[in-house]
């Protein structure tokens, strides 16, 4: 397992409980706890399947993971929450999740290459 696994978890599920919150806040829905696991169940579920069919343990950080794993986690989750959960998909949410989910989960992935390779170079 690589060293960085346990922080690219955490910033992967605080990016899917962030875009919840955010879209419950915003359209007036409750507070409760109940209702934010409840709403971000198929994304979770779906992120950690996503972890599990491309092993990003292996590669974490890596930007090519980080977009497997943002359409694995958008495409599953969406699925989810249409088949299982039995809430819609307009395609404004698809919209919406598609364009926070990609750009957090593939974004912090990406600063932090930038900065690895920005303090690789200055070690040189």
């Amino acid at each position: 397992m690589h060293p960085r696994t346990p922080l690219a978890a955490a910033l992967d599920t605080a990016v899917v409980i962030s875009f919840v919150a955010i879209g419950r806040r915003n359209h007036d829905q409750d507070e409760e706890i109940s209702g934010l696991v409840e709403t971000a169940a198929p994304f979770l579920i779906a992120l950690a399947i996503a972890w599990v069919i491309w092993r990003v343990w292996l590669q974490p950080d890596a930007v090519t993971t980080g977009v497997r794993v943002w359409l694995t986690t958008l495409g599953l989750g969406m699925v989810l929450r249409n088949l299982v959960f039995d809430n819609g998909t307009a395609t404004s949410f698809v919209l919406v999740a598609s364009i926070f989910l990609g750009t957090f989960i593939v974004g912090w992935r990406a600063v932090a290459g930038a900065l690895a390779f920005r303090s690789t170079n200055r070690l040189r």
